[in-house]
C-alpha cells in the first residue's frame, strides 16, 4: 500500500507531534496502540503518512531537513519519539504575509518566531514537484491572509486540503464551492484535541441538555507556555478563534445563550508551562426546583500531541475522499475533529457519521 503524501505548512509543535506520531506507531499493534480514535482507515493505519514537502519562515528550520526542523527552537512539545529517520525533505521559505503578529519580536528569541532572511519559494511549484496529495495548514491563529494563500495553492496544485487553524475557509461556502469545482476534498475549520478544552465543554454542556439542567453561565480559560499562546497576546488576532471555540460549545446547547453569558477564550501566555496547556471551567446551572448548581475543572493537556490524534484521522479520511473522487467540505470528518465545521453536529452524531463515511455508507 502506497503512502499518503502530505506537506505540511508551519513545522511548530503541532507538526512535530504529527510526525514523531508517525514513527511512534510504526512498531506498535491496534493491541497495544495507545492514543488513537481508528488505528484502520480504509487501507491506512497511522504510519502510511509520508510528508514530502515542508514550509515555515523560522531562521531554525528553513533549510533544515524535516527531521530536524521538527525538534528546533521555537518548539517545545514533549518529545516522546526521538528516533525519528533522516529525512530528504528540507523545510522551505513560505511568504510570512500575516503569519507573525508584531509584537511577537518583544519576546526572545528562544521563545518567538525569527523570520528566516530568504526569498519565498514558488509554494505551487514545490507542492507539484513533490508529489503530494493534501495540504496541511498548522498556521499561526491570526493567519487570514497567510491561510487563504495558501488554501489558493491548494486549489492550484490540485491537492486535498485541511485546515487546523481557525479562519473560516472549509466552512465558507465561496471555499466549498471552489474546491468542489476542483473535485478536491477540504477538511476544517480549527482541530480539536482528543481530550481538550472544547471538547470537555461540549460534552458537559450536552450532559447538562441532556439532563435537563439550564445552563445560566459559564466560561472556559486558557493557558499556556507555546508560541500560540504567545502569538494570542495580540488580542486583535483572536476574532475567529474565540467564535470557532464560542460556536462549537453554543451548537450544542438547548439554546444559544446569550454573548454576556459565556466566555470562552484564551487567558494568557505563562512561558514555563511550555507546550502543556491548562483549561480552568466554570459551569454554573438551574435543576430541579430552580435550584442552582456548580461545576469546576481543571484540565490540563499537552496541547500539541492531544490535536495530532485528530489530525491522523483527518488525513486518511481526506486520502478516502480522494479516492472516491468527492469535491468540497468532508462533513462527517470536519464535525468529529473540528471547532467551526461546515455543520455542527453533537460528537454522538459526528462519530457515527464518521463510521459511515469510512464504510462508504454516507458520500461525505
Amino acid at each position: 500500500m502506497s503512502k499518503i503524501k502530505i506537506a505540511v505548512v508551519g513545522i511548530g509543535n503541532c507538526a512535530s507531534s504529527l510526525i514523531q506520531g508517525i514513527y511512534y506507531y510504526q512498531d506498535k499493534n491496534p493491541e497495544d496502540a495507545i492514543g488513537l480514535m481508528h488505528w484502520k482507515i480504509g487501507d491506512w493505519d497511522p504510519t502510511d503518512i509520508e510528508v514530502v514537502a515542508a514550509f515555515d519562515i523560522d531562521a531554525r528550520k528553513v533549510g533544515k531537513t524535516v527531521d530536524e526542523a521538527i525538534f528546533a527552537k521555537p518548539n517545545c512539545t514533549t518529545i516522546f519519539q526521538a528516533d525519528i529517520p533522516k529525512s530528504d525533505v528540507v523545510v522551505q521559505m513560505g511568504p510570512v504575509l500575516d503569519g507573525v503578529s508584531e509584537h511577537m519580536a518583544e519576546f526572545e528569541e528562544d521563545y518567538t518566531f525569527v523570520v528566516a532572511d530568504e526569498e519565498p519559494v514558488d509554494v505551487v511549484e514545490v507542492l507539484k514537484e513533490s508529489g503530494a496529495e493534501i495540504l496541511l495548514s498548522y498556521l499561526p491563529v491570526g493567519s487570514e491572509e497567510a491561510a487563504r494563500f495558501y488554501a489558493q495553492c491548494a486549489l492550484d496544485a490540485e491537492i486535498a486540503y485541511i485546515n487546523c487553524m481557525p479562519v473560516f475557509i472549509v466552512s465558507d461556502p465561496e471555499w466549498d464551492a471552489k474546491f468542489r469545482e476542483k473535485g478536491l476534498p477540504a477538511v476544517g475549520d480549527d482541530i480539536k484535541a482528543q481530550i481538550g478544552a472544547t471538547i470537555t465543554h461540549r460534552t458537559l454542556s450536552n450532559l447538562f441538555k441532556e439532563r435537563g439542567v439550564k445552563l445560566v453561565h459559564t466560561y472556559q480559560i486558557n493557558t499556556g507556555g507555546n508560541t500560540d499562546f504567545l502569538n494570542m497576546l495580540n488580542r486583535k488576532r483572536l476574532d475567529s478563534k474565540k467564535e470557532s471555540k464560542t460556536e462549537a460549545v453554543q451548537s450544542v446547547l438547548a439554546e444559544r445563550m446569550d454573548p454576556h453569558d459565556i466566555h470562552i477564550g484564551p487567558s494568557d501566555y505563562v512561558p514555563w508551562q511550555k507546550d502543556n496547556k491548562i483549561c480552568f471551567l466554570r459551569m454554573e446551572g438551574k435543576t430541579f426546583g430552580d435550584v442552582p448548581m456548580e461545576i469546576e475543572l481543571r484540565l490540563s493537556v499537552e496541547d500539541s500531541p492531544n490535536s495530532a490524534g485528530c489530525v491522523i484521522d483527518a488525513i486518511r479520511c481526506c486520502k478516502l475522499g480522494l479516492e472516491r473522487g468527492i469535491g468540497g467540505q468532508l462533513t462527517s470528518i470536519s464535525s468529529y475533529v473540528m471547532k467551526h465545521p461546515p455543520i455542527q453536529f453533537t460528537d454522538d452524531e459526528a462519530a457515527a457519521n464518521v463510521e459511515a463515511f469510512i464504510n462508504g455508507e454516507l458520500e461525505r
